[in-house]
């Protein structure tokens, strides 16, 4: 089984930055995808960032490109996201989350097969 926690959100005001963290339970993420996803009340859950552990090839949301950027520490098992020029439409609670890497599927929640609890961003306007 692996674990995630994330950590590192907050209440922010607009134009801001946060940096959020997920300790993942240690292992050697082999052809793995970690990436984050958000969800808002009332909306369905959102693909922000991915980074294929293994060669650290990222990848993103075309609504965060250029300020949000995603990596790893993969002697500690930590996943980060680096969130820069915060919008109040970046309010959600954020997951990180694990699976096999398939390029084309990056986007998609059902690829993925373990989940954090969320940590909540609130960007104020």
């Amino acid at each position: 089984q692996v674990q995630l926690v994330e950590s590192g959100g907050g209440l922010v005001q607009a134009g801001g930055s946060l940096r959020l963290s997920c300790a993942a339970s240690r292992r050697a993420y082999i052809n793995y995808a970690l990436a984050w996803f958000r969800q808002a009340p009332g909306k369905e859950r959102q693909f922000v960032a991915a980074i294929d552990w293994t060669r650290g090839r990222t990848y993103y949301a075309a609504s965060v490109q250029g300020r949000f950027a995603v990596s790893r520490d993969a002697t500690s098992n930590i996943l980060y996201l680096q969130m820069t020029s915060l919008k109040p439409e970046d309010s959600a609670l954020y997951y990180c989350t694990a699976g096999p890497f398939v390029e084309s599927r990056l986007s998609a929640h059902d690829s993925y097969v373990y989940w954090g609890q969320g940590t909540q961003v609130t960007v104020s306007s």
